[in-house]
């Protein structure tokens, strides 16, 4: 049994403001031991179940943010950025029995602790087929097109409940309780831990390759919170505007529609300006 884990820093243990997630910060160094507890639970837990192998995939940022050598000794790290599908790197391969989501948070314009989707806060809204999408829907679809069921899933209380909308099956836990987007109710790292672990260790009931989901298109939408984003991603091949400030293209597959979906992204990146975004 061989398990992903793709793990994001914002739905950490202790994570509730944007010093505690970027790099080079004393919070981001701070931040970075609960982070890396958050995952090694996962991975303990995993292996608790009987898993043989588990892969972490860096997913936060610069993807180089969990601290290896507090890791377990089973564990394998893929740490680093410039990868095919960024945050579930390694699913494509036909090895992986399950994926597990750790860090997660709800996406760009909704409540949850640091919201967004992808870019901080250029991004204010994604679409999939109509449905307001978070990292995880996007990533979810991803898995589904290559038979990978999402087992387990942590970060606040609301990407709890947003799971329930992609992963209905999947194991939740939510270390911290939303307040706003820059506050939280935030357990301890001895206590998110051990719910973790558990939560991992019985997630692995649900672990097995599934039929791949495939037929349909995906359409992405995306609004930006400036005109000028809107018209950078157009250079995109297929990406069109659809409104005022928004843009759409369409995918015969997920693995087409989030490397489109990655492009887009950092096109609009290299266009947000100091200041005025």
């Amino acid at each position: 049994m061989k398990i992903l884990i793709s793990a994001d820093m914002e739905g950490a243990t202790g994570v509730t403001w944007p010093a505690d997630v970027l790099p080079g910060t004393p919070q981001w160094e701070r931040c970075r031991s609960m982070f890396t507890s958050d995952v090694n639970a996962a991975a303990l837990g995993f292996y608790d179940g009987g898993a043989d192998e588990v892969l972490v995939n860096e997913a936060h940022w610069s993807m180089r943010n969990l601290l290896l050598e507090h890791m377990d000794e089973r564990v394998r790290m893929l740490t680093g950025k410039h990868k095919s599908l960024s945050m579930v790197e390694g699913i494509q391969h036909g090895d992986v029995d399950a994926v597990a989501f750790v860090g997660y948070h709800t996406g760009a314009g909704t409540e949850g602790v640091l919201a967004h989707t992808y870019l901080a806060n250029s991004i204010t809204g994604v679409w999939l087929n109509g449905v307001r999408a978070s990292e995880g829907l996007l990533n979810a679809h991803v898995a589904a097109e290559y038979g990978v069921p999402v087992v387990l899933v942590t970060g606040d209380d609301l990407t709890c409940v947003d799971a329930d909308g992609y992963a209905p099956d999947a194991r939740k836990v939510a270390v911290k309780d939303y307040v706003s987007r820059y506050a939280a109710v935030c357990r301890t790292p001895a206590r998110t831990a051990a719910d973790i672990r558990a939560a991992a260790r019985s997630a692995t009931v649900l672990a097995g390759r599934r039929d791949p989901v495939t037929g349909g298109e995906f359409t992405v939408e995306l609004e930006f919170d400036a005109e000028h984003l809107a018209a950078a991603a157009t250079v995109v091949p297929g990406v069109a505007p659809s409104g005022e400030r928004r843009v759409a293209y369409t995918s015969a597959t997920m693995y087409e529609g989030i490397r489109t979906f990655k492009a887009v992204t950092t096109i609009v990146s290299a266009a947000v300006e100091e200041q005025y975004g």
